[in-house]
Protein backbone atom coordinates (compact mmCIF):
# COMPACT_ATOMS: atom_id res chain seq x y z
CA UNK A 1 0.00 0.00 0.00
CA UNK A 2 2.88 2.36 0.66
CA UNK A 3 4.04 1.97 -2.94
CA UNK A 4 0.73 3.36 -4.25
CA UNK A 5 1.01 6.57 -2.24
CA UNK A 6 4.00 8.00 -4.16
CA UNK A 7 2.13 7.33 -7.43
CA UNK A 8 -0.88 9.16 -6.03
CA UNK A 9 1.33 12.13 -5.16
CA UNK A 10 2.84 12.11 -8.65
CA UNK A 11 -0.65 12.05 -10.16
CA UNK A 12 -1.74 15.02 -8.01
CA UNK A 13 1.34 17.01 -9.07
CA UNK A 14 0.70 16.24 -12.75
CA UNK A 15 -2.94 17.26 -12.45
CA UNK A 16 -1.91 20.46 -10.71
CA UNK A 17 0.56 21.31 -13.48
CA UNK A 18 -2.08 20.56 -16.08
CA UNK A 19 -4.56 22.80 -14.32
CA UNK A 20 -2.01 25.63 -14.15
CA UNK A 21 -1.30 25.23 -17.86
CA UNK A 22 -5.03 25.29 -18.68
CA UNK A 23 -5.46 28.44 -16.63
CA UNK A 24 -2.55 30.07 -18.48
CA UNK A 25 -4.11 29.19 -21.84
CA UNK A 26 -7.43 30.62 -20.64
CA UNK A 27 -5.70 33.87 -19.65
CA UNK A 28 -3.98 34.00 -23.04
CA UNK A 29 -7.33 33.56 -24.80
CA UNK A 30 -8.78 36.43 -22.79
CA UNK A 31 -5.67 38.43 -23.71
CA UNK A 32 -6.28 37.67 -27.41
CA UNK A 33 -9.85 38.95 -27.07
CA UNK A 34 -8.55 42.10 -25.40
CA UNK A 35 -6.19 42.66 -28.34
CA UNK A 36 -9.18 42.63 -30.71
CA UNK A 37 -10.89 45.49 -28.83
CA UNK A 38 -10.43 49.14 -29.71
CA UNK A 39 -8.70 51.50 -27.30
CA UNK A 40 -11.97 53.01 -26.00
CA UNK A 41 -13.26 49.56 -25.09
CA UNK A 42 -9.94 48.70 -23.44
CA UNK A 43 -10.11 51.83 -21.29
CA UNK A 44 -13.40 50.57 -19.83
CA UNK A 45 -11.54 47.73 -18.11
CA UNK A 46 -9.21 50.02 -16.09
CA UNK A 47 -6.25 47.72 -16.71
CA UNK A 48 -2.82 48.28 -15.13
CA UNK A 49 -0.55 50.40 -17.32
CA UNK A 50 1.88 47.57 -18.11
CA UNK A 51 -0.92 45.27 -19.27
CA UNK A 52 -2.61 48.04 -21.28
CA UNK A 53 0.68 48.92 -23.01
CA UNK A 54 1.41 45.23 -23.72
CA UNK A 55 -2.01 44.89 -25.38
CA UNK A 56 -1.49 48.04 -27.46
CA UNK A 57 1.94 46.75 -28.51
CA UNK A 58 0.47 43.36 -29.47
CA UNK A 59 -1.96 45.11 -31.81
CA UNK A 60 1.00 46.40 -33.82
CA UNK A 61 2.88 43.10 -34.06
CA UNK A 62 2.30 41.28 -37.35
CA UNK A 63 4.79 38.40 -37.21
CA UNK A 64 3.23 35.23 -35.78
CA UNK A 65 6.09 34.18 -33.52
CA UNK A 66 6.48 37.62 -31.99
CA UNK A 67 2.72 37.96 -31.60
CA UNK A 68 2.49 34.57 -29.88
CA UNK A 69 5.24 35.57 -27.43
CA UNK A 70 3.48 38.87 -26.74
CA UNK A 71 0.22 37.03 -26.04
CA UNK A 72 2.08 34.76 -23.62
CA UNK A 73 3.49 37.86 -21.93
CA UNK A 74 -0.01 39.33 -21.68
CA UNK A 75 -1.20 36.07 -20.11
CA UNK A 76 1.63 36.30 -17.59
CA UNK A 77 0.68 39.90 -16.72
CA UNK A 78 -2.95 38.90 -16.36
CA UNK A 79 -2.07 36.49 -13.52
CA UNK A 80 -1.75 39.55 -11.29
CA UNK A 81 -5.09 41.07 -12.36
CA UNK A 82 -8.57 40.14 -11.16
CA UNK A 83 -10.05 38.83 -14.40
CA UNK A 84 -13.61 38.32 -13.18
CA UNK A 85 -14.72 41.89 -14.13
CA UNK A 86 -13.07 41.45 -17.53
CA UNK A 87 -14.89 38.15 -18.14
CA UNK A 88 -18.16 39.64 -16.93
CA UNK A 89 -17.96 42.68 -19.22
CA UNK A 90 -16.99 40.54 -22.23
CA UNK A 91 -19.84 38.11 -21.62
CA UNK A 92 -22.21 41.07 -21.37
CA UNK A 93 -20.95 42.38 -24.71
CA UNK A 94 -21.25 38.90 -26.23
CA UNK A 95 -24.79 38.55 -24.94
CA UNK A 96 -25.82 41.88 -26.44
CA UNK A 97 -24.44 40.99 -29.85
CA UNK A 98 -26.01 37.50 -29.79
CA UNK A 99 -29.32 39.01 -28.75
CA UNK A 100 -29.13 41.58 -31.54
CA UNK A 101 -28.24 38.92 -34.10
CA UNK A 102 -31.20 36.79 -32.99
CA UNK A 103 -33.49 39.81 -33.35
CA UNK A 104 -32.23 40.50 -36.90
CA UNK A 105 -32.74 36.83 -37.84
CA UNK A 106 -36.25 36.98 -36.42
CA UNK A 107 -37.03 40.02 -38.58
CA UNK A 108 -35.64 38.25 -41.65
CA UNK A 109 -37.81 35.19 -40.95
CA UNK A 110 -40.90 37.38 -40.59
CA UNK A 111 -40.14 39.20 -43.85
CA UNK A 112 -39.66 35.91 -45.69
CA UNK A 113 -42.85 34.41 -44.26
CA UNK A 114 -44.89 37.55 -44.92
CA UNK A 115 -43.84 37.48 -48.56
CA UNK A 116 -44.32 33.73 -49.05
CA UNK A 117 -47.35 32.87 -46.89
CA UNK A 118 -50.56 34.93 -46.92
CA UNK A 119 -51.67 33.49 -43.55
CA UNK A 120 -48.57 34.81 -41.79
CA UNK A 121 -49.85 38.41 -42.03
CA UNK A 122 -52.75 37.67 -39.70
CA UNK A 123 -50.33 35.94 -37.27
CA UNK A 124 -48.05 38.96 -37.40
CA UNK A 125 -50.97 41.36 -36.88
CA UNK A 126 -52.09 39.37 -33.84
CA UNK A 127 -48.64 39.44 -32.26
CA UNK A 128 -47.87 43.07 -33.15
CA UNK A 129 -51.12 45.05 -33.12
CA UNK A 130 -49.24 48.35 -32.69
CA UNK A 131 -47.37 47.87 -35.98
CA UNK A 132 -48.21 49.99 -39.00
CA UNK A 133 -50.07 47.10 -40.64
CA UNK A 134 -51.33 49.13 -43.57
CA UNK A 135 -47.78 50.18 -44.52
CA UNK A 136 -46.50 46.61 -44.10
CA UNK A 137 -49.25 45.28 -46.38
CA UNK A 138 -48.44 47.98 -48.98
CA UNK A 139 -44.70 47.16 -48.83
CA UNK A 140 -45.48 43.45 -49.26
CA UNK A 141 -47.54 44.24 -52.36
CA UNK A 142 -44.83 46.53 -53.76
CA UNK A 143 -42.13 43.93 -53.11
CA UNK A 144 -44.08 41.37 -55.17
CA UNK A 145 -44.45 43.91 -58.00
CA UNK A 146 -40.73 44.74 -57.89
CA UNK A 147 -39.85 41.06 -58.08
CA UNK A 148 -42.12 40.46 -61.07
CA UNK A 149 -40.80 43.48 -62.97
CA UNK A 150 -37.14 42.86 -61.99
CA UNK A 151 -36.79 46.25 -60.32
CA UNK A 152 -34.35 47.05 -57.50
CA UNK A 153 -35.56 45.77 -54.09
CA UNK A 154 -36.48 49.16 -52.63
CA UNK A 155 -39.73 47.98 -51.00
CA UNK A 156 -38.04 44.76 -49.88
CA UNK A 157 -35.56 46.83 -47.84
CA UNK A 158 -38.28 49.20 -46.64
CA UNK A 159 -40.29 46.20 -45.42
CA UNK A 160 -37.30 45.06 -43.36
CA UNK A 161 -36.99 48.55 -41.87
CA UNK A 162 -40.69 48.68 -41.03
CA UNK A 163 -40.47 45.27 -39.35
CA UNK A 164 -37.54 46.55 -37.28
CA UNK A 165 -39.79 49.34 -36.03
CA UNK A 166 -42.63 46.92 -35.33
CA UNK A 167 -40.89 44.00 -33.62
CA UNK A 168 -39.47 44.66 -30.15
CA UNK A 169 -35.84 43.68 -29.57
CA UNK A 170 -36.66 41.49 -26.57
CA UNK A 171 -39.93 39.66 -27.23
CA UNK A 172 -39.28 37.20 -24.38
CA UNK A 173 -39.91 40.00 -21.87
CA UNK A 174 -43.47 40.32 -23.14
CA UNK A 175 -44.25 36.75 -22.13
CA UNK A 176 -44.20 35.11 -25.55
CA UNK A 177 -41.65 33.59 -27.81
CA UNK A 178 -42.15 33.94 -31.51
CA UNK A 179 -41.85 30.82 -33.61
CA UNK A 180 -42.50 31.90 -37.16
CA UNK A 181 -42.07 28.50 -38.79
CA UNK A 182 -45.24 26.40 -39.03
Amino acid sequence: MQSTQPNDLEHDTTTSKTRVKQEMHALQKIGERLIELNSNQLKEFLLPDTLFEAIIEAKQIRKNGARRRQIQYIGKLMREVDISPIKEKMSTWDGISKEHTAWIHQIERWRKNLLEDKNSFSKFAGLHPDANLQRIRMLMRNTHKETLSSKPPKSFRALFHELQLSIPKKPERHGYRINVKN
